[in-house]
């Protein structure tokens, strides 16, 4: 099959490109039924791909063979201070007919991201294309997230002992936890680049907040009358990373979750996990979502051990000098 014809991106390619990601999301809901429906029509998908495209001036590109659109990219960008000099392309930024063609699209995309010093460079993927991650990694990208999902069924397990909803006076043991994931990923195999540097009065209202919440729920184990881990769970809505064809309908968010090194292997985790689905359960979810480094070695184990599955991967490369 020939190359096909690359160029950037135009308003005039917004219904092709709202057409071709209406497809790639009706394959991937073959795979995962619980991904939100809406975007199988091509005006919705259109919606997605134009938001992104007006975000900022970030290129895209667009391939075309035998005068019709078979593929396109488009990028944006996140704040320089959290993700560097970034470029995503983010769930709705790039469908293909072909897996190959995204190499193509990228690499006219990717010339005018580097030549701007945008180096940086993520996407979320399907993971159930495995062609196209393929593709990704063919770029020089590696994995660097999981994005996870879960039914929650009548034959999870019921509470167990040893957990309960945090209280008011548990916030000074809960401001002494919360550095331990962000320490943890600063560790090998991670080498995550941010420090723990929460503020303790912000991170004090809070938890404050969160534990007053009827939305929320703030879990913490206990062994030995010492606080010794906490899961943070809320309605899907309050996440920003799962957003838009990542983010299915009604679901729970199991939004943070830790912890403390002397406790692993005890079980604390395990409790708190099956705590936090007793949670959901009773509040009607259907599922719970989550999300992992996948170099975190510890969570990318327990998470899918608990029955998550991978919907999206994050893939990410930086150019470097």
């Amino acid at each position: 099959m020939p190359l096909p014809l690359i160029e950037p991106f135009a308003d005039e390619h917004l219904d092709a490109a709202g057409a071709l990601l209406a497809e790639r999301h009706a394959r991937h809901r073959e795979a995962e039924p619980f991904l939100p429906a809406r975007y199988e029509d091509p005006a919705t998908a259109r919606a997605e791909v134009e938001a992104l495209w007006r975000a900022d001036d970030t290129p895209g590109a667009v391939a075309i063979r035998d005068g019709r659109v078979v593929g396109f990219v488009v990028g944006a960008r996140k704040p320089d201070e959290m993700w560097g000099a970034n470029v995503w392309v983010d769930p709705a930024g790039l469908a293909v007919e072909r897996a190959e063609d995204a190499r193509d699209l990228y690499a006219a995309a990717a010339a005018k991201w580097v030549a701007a010093g945008r180096t940086a460079h993520y996407a979320v993927v399907p993971a159930s294309d495995a062609e196209l991650v393929d593709a990704w990694f063919r770029l020089g990208f590696g994995q660097q997230h999981a994005f996870g999902i879960r039914e929650l069924g009548d034959g999870d397990e019921e509470w167990p002992d040893g957990v309960r909803e945090a209280e008011p006076p548990d916030v000074d043991e809960l401001v002494r936890l919360d550095p331990v994931l962000a320490e943890h990923q600063l560790l090998s195999p991670v080498f995550s680049r941010r420090p723990y540097d929460e503020d303790e009065d912000e991170l004090r209202g809070e938890l404050e907040d969160e534990i007053a919440s009827e939305r929320a729920g703030l879990l913490v184990a206990e062994r030995d009358g010492r606080i010794v881990g906490s899961f943070s769970l809320h309605p899907l809505d309050v996440s920003s990373m799962h957003a838009g064809l990542a983010r299915p309908d009604g679901a729970s968010f199991l939004a943070w979750a830790a912890t403390l090194p002397d406790a692993r292997g005890s079980g604390a985790g395990l409790a708190l996990t099956q705590a936090s689905f007793a949670w959901a359960r009773a509040r009607r979810y259907p599922a719970m979502v989550t999300d992992w480094r996948v170099t975190n070695l510890l969570s990318s184990r327990f998470w899918p051990r608990r029955g998550f599955r991978t919907t999206f991967v994050r893939l990410h490369r930086l150019i470097a000098g």
